[in-house]
């Protein structure tokens, strides 16, 4: 993690500025409240100055949680190849509201084809090997990969026994 530098004079008590500090943060990129928070604490800012940075960076929808869950949800989906309980996994990791998290994958999956993507993850972990080549332990240890990369298990199991 990048820190930011001291200041040269690192001899005040005074607090660093949330609104600021929220700033820079957010010019680096794209964090939920609860992140956002969690960085203002840990940088020693006031908790009544992190309350007023947020809501007016919420007010001018500089912080929007809803934007951050549908950008993380496309790149968890889309670049990451992910399924739908994985990204769904991550957005909450990321301290966003069930209802925010619920949107995004929504979204996410009613533009990105779910089949699809596990039949591209599937073809990635066989390798070229044949499906009806392999033994029940590699089979299981397939279905447990593609379940763990966020697929649900009946789709995965109707997909492998195809």
């Amino acid at each position: 993690m990048r820190r930011t530098p001291k200041s040269r004079d690192s001899g005040s008590s005074d607090p660093p500025d949330a609104y600021t500090t929220a700033l820079g943060l957010l010019g680096q990129r794209e964090l939920s409240e609860a992140q956002l928070r969690a960085r203002l604490t840990r940088r020693g800012c006031d908790p009544d100055a992190i309350e007023h940075a947020v809501d007016r960076l919420k007010k001018d929808r500089t912080l929007d949680d809803g934007r951050v869950a549908g950008a993380a949800a496309r790149l968890e989906a889309v670049v990451r190849r992910r399924g739908p309980a994985r990204v769904r996994q991550r957005l909450q990791a990321m301290g966003l509201a069930r209802e925010v998290v619920q949107q995004a994958v929504a979204d996410t999956f009613g533009e990105v084809d779910a089949a699809a993507l596990l039949d591209a993850a599937l073809e990635r972990r066989l390798r070229g090997r044949a499906l009806a080549d392999l033994d029940d332990k590699a089979r299981a240890r397939l279905v447990r990969g593609l379940v763990g990369q966020g697929f649900s298990l009946g789709a995965v199991l109707r997909r492998v026994r195809d």
